[in-house]
């Protein structure tokens, strides 16, 4: 069988890695918030937080899970937050808690958001009051029984605090109203847990850390069973293959993706909690003014982001005047890097772009370039270390070196499954651990990894999966439409967009229409951009929809 495994990687970095000693996240999270206690730990909106700080409220906010929540080891608890300094103190206490983190897209429709706590079987939610009317309307329906709501200046400072909830609920007028009698504050919470006694539970390798959710290829997003023995391995693969590039207790991390994507959940939060960096918390990245305000003011020395984040801040006028002498590792992932875009971010910055490879359901890095790369090679990277990656066939045979095939990977940050999903586990788990990733590439002679195509219909926005079996179930609702058929099209801001082809039952249906009805049902980046009327649809003889000959015939 050939595959890749690396007997010798460049820089010393060991081709093996153990836990550390650690057996849990929850050992991880609190030896460095001990260790680096009077060192920053998050800053968010002008407030900073020490890590001294965050072991405070995190235990706290722990204590009032075992206590007035009366929830015990292993229950799963959703956290629905962007990035505030809130995210960081809730996850910390569930896992000291010994439960399990899920992580909730705040964007959520009430379809998506029902779907997830049912099948997750969560029984407590932290949510901002931003997205409370959402919850409202479907927790009669799940087994949540305790909710906790944070407005989103609760822990800034005292002043800042006032003016910042003030500010988003009277005057911008961003949490529509809602009704859940139950909910209890942050701050009390927080408050409760000060005086309840923290009980300290064993936390095992093999316990669930995270139920992580990604899409299917049936539409219906399933939750990828994530171990602390899957993250400690991923956080500590990461930290070896970054060795000399990363000094504890003096980095300074950009954290604008959304840290309840897994990409920025290990590669900023737990990476870098774990050598005792600085993380700064982008909320909204989309407003360019005050994110490169917060570039300018912190002298930071990593960034990730995925392609049109980088292509956003290299098309503002004042993120080229700021300094970059610190920067010493640009990470990208999530979604092809365009080489253009690489290309110029090295102009600017005169760093290299480093571009990685990974999913969900391997915590998620798999493979990445090494850091003293000297230019983007378009390649996503080696594996890394304890990671073998093999390239097959459609009969799951190894492949000859550059052969396009499937991507298999197998290493200790693999999933241990879908959860309460064993026939879809075992349609992507091989024998011998191997995770089949539905992704095409070709590896060349050392190793390095090329994504080529994906074997699923996959439609990558702005680094989210987006699954066309779920747009066209949305979409056949409607009742103007017969046929529909979603396929993802190049987009210069978000990489790819949705575009479907319609055949129409109502023939005065629109193309707005269709567009509102998703609205309704959809993340923003799931409702289509394009749509097209058709007559009919390309099928097979069995009557599937051929979604690559709508790409095939340059219709997109």
């Amino acid at each position: 069988m050939k595959r890749f495994w690396l007997a010798s990687y460049p820089r010393g970095v060991p081709a093996d890695i153990d836990l550390g000693g650690h057996d849990s996240l929850k050992t991880l999270v609190e030896s460095s918030l001990r260790e680096f206690k009077n060192l920053p730990a998050f800053s968010n909106m002008g407030t900073t937080l020490s890590y001294g700080e965050v072991d405070e409220l995190s235990r706290y906010f722990a204590a009032f899970l075992q206590g007035s929540a009366g929830l015990t080891p292993g229950d799963r608890v959703a956290v629905m937050l962007p990035n505030v300094l809130q995210y960081p103190v809730a996850l910390f206490g569930v896992h000291r808690a010994g439960m399990a983190a899920v992580n909730v897209n705040p964007l959520y429709t009430p379809r998506e958001l029902k779907h997830q706590l049912q099948d997750s079987g969560a029984r407590a939610i932290v949510i901002l009051e931003n997205f409370a009317a959402v919850l409202e309307q479907v927790i009669a329906d799940t087994d949540v029984q305790t909710v906790i709501v944070t407005s989103l200046g609760d822990l800034l400072h005292p002043v800042k605090r006032v003016v910042t909830n003030l500010v988003v609920k009277r005057i911008k007028k961003l949490v529509p109203a809602y009704q859940l009698p139950d909910a209890i504050p942050l701050r009390r919470a927080l408050s409760d847990g000060h005086w309840q006694p923290f009980e300290d539970v064993a936390v095992g390798s093999d316990d669930v850390a995270f139920l992580q959710y990604t899409g299917g290829t049936t539409g219906i997003s399933k939750g990828a069973v994530l171990t602390h023995r899957n993250m400690l391995s991923n956080v500590l693969q990461s930290e070896a293959w970054f060795q000399g590039y990363l000094s504890r207790g003096a980095d300074v991390a950009i954290t604008a993706l959304p840290l309840y994507h897994v990409y920025s959940l290990t590669c900023n939060l737990l990476n870098f909690l774990h050598v005792g960096g600085h993380m700064i918390l982008i909320t909204n990245p989309r407003d360019l003014r005050s994110f490169v305000g917060d570039l300018k003011r912190y002298p930071f020395t990593f960034i990730s982001g995925v392609n049109t984040l980088f292509n956003a801040l290299l098309n503002d006028p004042d993120f080229a005047r700021l300094d970059f002498r610190n920067l010493r590792i640009s990470s990208a992932g999530g979604m092809a890097v365009q080489r253009a875009v690489a290309e110029r971010w090295k102009e600017v910055t005169g760093n290299t772009m480093l571009q990685g490879y990974g999913l969900t359901e391997t915590s998620p890095v798999v493979t990445s370039n090494p850091p003293d790369v000297a230019e983007f090679t378009g390649s996503v990277g080696l594996p890394l270390p304890s990671t073998e990656v093999s390239i097959r066939d459609e009969q799951g045979e190894s492949l000859e070196i550059g052969e396009v095939g499937e991507i298999c990977v197998r290493g200790p940050q693999v999933m241990a499954g879908y959860w309460n999903r064993p026939s879809e586990t075992a349609a992507v788990m091989l024998d011998g651990g191997w995770l089949r990733t539905g992704d095409m590439g070709r590896m060349d002679e050392q190793g390095y990894l090329f994504i080529e195509d994906r074997k699923k219909d996959l439609i990558i926005v702005s680094g989210f999966n987006v699954y066309p079996n779920e747009i066209e179930d949305v979409v056949m609702q409607h009742p103007g439409v017969l046929e529909v058929a979603a396929i993802g099209v190049p987009d210069e801001r978000s990489g790819e967009a949705v575009k479907l082809f319609v055949v129409k039952k109502d023939p005065g249906l629109s193309a707005e229409d269709i567009k509102a009805h998703c609205r309704g049902a959809l993340t923003g980046y799931k409702v289509p951009r394009l749509v097209e009327f058709r007559d009919e649809l390309p099928k097979t003889n069995v009557g599937k929809v051929l979604r690559r000959a709508l790409r095939d015939q340059g219709q997109a």
